[in-house]
């Protein structure tokens, strides 16, 4: 029977032992039980409350290890993954908010291709109700309502 080529385990899959994780990032056990109990990096527990650190802590940890040596104490790496972490956050709301807009401007763009919104002959006066589209790259404010999610 052939045999599966080798997959590397999911970013998350907390997989690595705590003297692993410390030779991957070369920095000593003591100093990996250190950052958790700061709550820099959390990694998953076995059974047993064993350690296992993922590939994604394994990255948390290297980029820790650079920050403070390059002498940021260890509350600015606190605050500095707090705020990486919001970013990132914030990024993709921006980019879910961007693909709603752009799905909105479509849907208001065919509605007002097939006449939805024009004045009826049997109604003049009646308002469109469509908002104006302008085309991409002008200065203007698009504000769109969502309902509760």
């Amino acid at each position: 029977m052939p045999r599966e080529p080798f997959a590397p385990p999911p970013p998350d899959a907390a997989v690595y032992v705590i003297s692993v994780a410390a030779q991957l990032t070369g920095l000593h056990p003591q100093t990996l039980r250190t950052y958790e109990r700061l709550g820099l990096v959390t990694p998953g527990r076995t059974g047993g409350g064993g350690r296992r650190y993922s590939s994604r802590d394994i990255e948390q940890l290297r980029e820790i290890a650079e920050l403070t040596s390059s002498g940021i104490g260890l509350e600015g790496v606190r605050r500095i993954l707090l705020l990486e972490r919001d970013n990132a956050a914030l990024r993709r709301q921006a980019a879910e908010l961007a693909a709603e807009l752009e799905a909105t401007r479509a849907a208001l763009h065919q509605a007002s291709q097939a006449g939805l919104g024009r004045p009826r002959a049997d109604t003049p006066g009646l308002p469109n109700k469509l908002p104006v589209l302008r085309p991409r790259g002008m200065d203007a404010s698009v504000v769109v309502w969502r309902r509760g999610r």
